[in-house]
């Protein structure tokens, strides 16, 4: 290991293997680079870095909740497609392929791009494949053929800062998310140091819209539910930087609307819908901000398999359009 960021390849501070780039964490040039942890690295540096770092080579990023606000008025829609991808479920042409998953999910990216706020692939059902190079090229298909619609990495990661912050740079720096979803339970510093990217979201899970979710997330914790306490702290203490949102669960819109009572204006992604029973105009009555926006309403399923055959994106466009519009009804 060489130079001053642990680079192998470096020869003057430059990376010798890929594009003659720096050796700098963040920096697009071996994939090596910003890999190591050094034990006289202080901490803080190393967040404040990460600051001042813009991971786009051309121009100042757009923040997170500046590109949903824009997809959000553009599109005139509160629309997340969910991107889970199942080989299983796949049109007979495309089984067997060797990039049937970035081939199947870019091909529905294209047909509703159009149509939605944002995308919110589940990174489990690529890395169970082996497909996270498919992920990591979906995610750039995504930025450089529909720029301005954020992309949310579905990970629900949660473990302590030292661990979080190579998760961080997993979901930021590799794959280039536009957000992350993050599990609270380790407390505030297991956050922080996705926190540290202040371009990025943080989406952390607060009422979710399964069934186990109420063993506890309802819990009373002096005199108010679990999920009150999650939403007031990330509103209230962890978003100092403006970059959280929250995910609660279609599936009970009466928690929608509490949590919106406490947050205010915070964006709420919301899963539930479609396949998970979810009622849409209970969602979005209940969770609207008061501009009508302020929502992220996850479909996945039913869009992504709306068709069985090789027209199998026009199907999802007609599923994700229909969706929208009856978001929109009751905006």
């Amino acid at each position: 290991m060489s130079g001053s960021w642990g680079c192998p390849h470096e020869i003057n501070g430059r990376c010798a293997k890929i594009n003659n780039l720096p050796c700098d964490p963040g920096m697009k040039g071996c994939t090596l680079s910003g890999r190591y942890v050094f034990a006289n690295e202080d901490k803080n540096a190393r967040l404040r870095q990460k600051q001042g770092r813009t991971l786009i080579e051309k121009g100042k990023p757009m923040r997170f909740t500046e590109s949903l606000a824009a997809a959000w008025q553009k599109n005139n829609s509160l629309l997340c497609v969910g991107l889970d991808p199942d080989p299983a479920k796949f049109p007979a042409h495309l089984k067997g392929q060797d990039k049937a998953i970035l081939e199947f999910c870019t091909a529905i990216v294209d047909a509703t791009a159009d149509l939605v706020c944002c995308f919110k692939p589940q990174i489990a059902y690529f890395a169970a494949r082996r497909a996270e190079d498919q992920l990591e090229a979906l995610i750039a298909h995504i930025h450089d053929q529909h720029p301005g619609i954020p992309v949310i990495l579905d990970a629900k990661r949660g473990d302590i800062g030292s661990t979080a912050e190579q998760y961080a740079v997993e979901a930021f720096e590799r794959y280039r998310a536009d957000a992350v979803t993050v599990n609270p339970y380790l407390g505030r510093d297991s956050v922080e140091p996705y926190l540290a990217y202040p371009d990025k979201g943080v989406i952390l899970l607060c009422r979710t819209s399964n069934p186990g979710g109420s063993d506890l997330q309802f819990l009373e914790i002096e005199g108010e539910k679990l999920y009150e306490r999650v939403a007031k702290l990330v509103a209230n203490e962890w978003n100092t930087t403006g970059q959280c949102a929250l995910v609660v669960g279609a599936t009970f819109p009466a928690e929608i609307a509490r949590v919106r009572e406490i947050v205010g204006d915070l964006p709420l992604l919301v899963p539930g819908i479609g396949a998970q029973g979810g009622d849409i105009e209970a969602t979005v009555k209940a969770g609207c901000s008061a501009d009508g926006t302020g929502l992220m309403i996850n479909s996945s399923r039913a869009i992504l398999y709306a068709g069985k055959d090789e027209h199998f994106a026009a199907a999802a466009r007609q599923a994700a359009l229909e969706t929208k519009n009856a978001i929109n009804l009751y905006r």
